[in-house]
Formats: C-alpha cells, structure tokens, sequence
C-alpha cells in the first residue's frame, strides 16, 4: 500500500486525508521533516500559498521537501501547492520550491467571489469530465519543454506533470472524484 502524506500546516488537509483513504492508500498528516521519510508522495494542498511558505520555513520543510522531490518522490500540488512547486510566480519574487518548470499566476482567474466549478477534460483521466472547483485559483502562464500540459479552460493552463510532479489550479479533493488522485498514486 502505498503512503502518502499531505502538507498538514494549513489549506484543505482534512479533505486530502479523506481522498486518500478513499483512494486505497496510507494518508499521513506532515507537520515536521522527519515524517517525510518512509512517504511514496506528498500532497501540498491548497490554502494560503504565502503563509504555508512561512509556516514551511519555520518548520524546516522548505528545504526538505525540495530534497524529497529531488530524490524521485512524487508531489501533487493543489491550487496554493501549485504555486508553491512553481518556477516561478508572475509579477512576483517570492521564494518558490522549484520543483516544476512553470510560470504562474496567484489568483489568475479572480478573487474568493470569482470562484467557479468547471468540468473539464484531462490527459490522462477516462471516462468523461472531471468537476474541477477553483477557488481563487491561480494558473499556470508558461511551462518548460519538458512539462506535459494535462488541462486547460478559457486558454489558461490549469493542470500539468514533469516527472512525478503534478499540479493543479483546482481542487479535486472536494469534488469526490478520486481519479486524479488515483493517477498520481498509479505514478509513484
């Protein structure tokens, strides 16, 4: 069985747990470096990108979760874990964990009353639409050569993968549809 941990400093932790469960695997709250050592993956979920940046650095993950990627770890981030994984932010010089070769763009499709649900298709999930909520979501500007883009909507890139890196502007933890997440635990 695989175990996959989800960033627990903030953002949609609970819901995360729960998918993963559903999902058929181990669920792990991660709150110090040392809990990232026996994980498959790890979930950096949505929430507040600027203050889990902080709360990262307090807590020794920053780094940490940079060398676990590095070591052919998967990560799956959500909307805020989206910027965070980041190449870069658009318009901005905060600190990124770099760990896909994106450009993005923090709350690109508005502010909290912007929020909308889509379905939408991605590369990668059968058996039709996948209900994507987006919630002050940012988007994906630019990619690297190697990054594979998996969904788009209003010519904005919402969904990507390099490597075992994947990433998304939504959040498939509140929809109830596992099979995202079941494509990245498949991956690891």
């Amino acid at each position: 069985m695989k175990k996959i941990g989800v960033l627990a400093l903030q953002g949609a932790v609970s819901e995360h747990l729960n998918a993963i469960s559903l999902a058929g695997a181990l669920a792990v709250p991660v709150k110090h470096p040392n809990q990232l050592r026996d994980l498959d993956g790890l979930i950096l979920p949505g929430g507040e990108s600027t203050t889990m940046r902080r709360l990262m650095k307090k807590y020794d993950l920053f780094e940490t979760i940079q060398v676990f990627a590095k070591s052919g770890k998967g990560i799956f981030g959500t909307c805020a874990g989206l910027v965070l994984t980041a190449r870069k932010i658009d318009g901005n010089d905060d600190e990124t964990l770099d760990l896909i070769d994106t450009v993005v763009v923090r709350n690109g499709f508005g502010r909290q009353k912007d929020s909308f649900e889509a379905a939408i298709e991605i590369e990668g999930i059968e058996s039709g639409p996948f209900p994507a909520v987006f919630i002050r979501a940012p988007y994906i500007a630019s990619v690297g050569e190697n990054v594979e883009i998996l969904a788009s909507i209003d010519n904005k890139y919402v969904a990507a993968r390099q490597g075992k890196i994947l990433v998304t502007a939504f959040h498939p933890e509140l929809t109830g549809d596992n099979r995202l997440l079941e494509l990245f635990i498949a991956s690891l």
